[in-house]
């Protein structure tokens, strides 16, 4: 089975986004540059030793465009092999979005439309 390993939502203003899930729920955030697309990466709970949620999953917050596909939440689902995953994805009825492509330190990324349109992602990890 592949878990769902991280979520992610859309934010106009990230540093409100990020203020207000810290008061209200004290999760932390980290904002990342122009390199990394102005993401914010979103702890949601005590960390172990390499940097996984010790419970649940963490995520972060994306710049929400004029394009409808940003407007929504989505989730990332872990997968052991990217390539046979894209695969799978369109052998099942999705539509890969895009070309994959690596996060530094984290992993391969690559989003995709489910059959009823949903923007959902996979991850392969980086090996530990």
């Amino acid at each position: 089975m592949n878990p769902v390993v991280h979520f992610e939502m859309p934010a106009k203003d990230r540093k409100r986004m990020s203020d207000f899930y810290t008061k209200a729920f004290g999760w932390k955030t980290q904002q990342h540059g122009p390199e990394m697309g102005n993401y914010v990466v979103v702890t949601t709970s005590e960390t172990d030793a390499n940097g996984r949620p010790k419970q649940g999953i963490n995520g972060g917050f994306y710049d929400r465009t004029e394009d409808p596909v940003s407007h929504a939440p989505s989730i990332v689902i872990g997968v052991e092999n990217l390539q046979d995953h894209l695969q799978k994805v369109t052998a099942a009825g999705g539509k890969i979005i895009g070309e994959p492509m690596e996060i530094p330190g984290v992993g391969m990324w690559v989003s995709f439309f489910d059959p009823e349109g949903n923007r959902v992602s996979m991850l392969q990890p980086k090996a530990m």
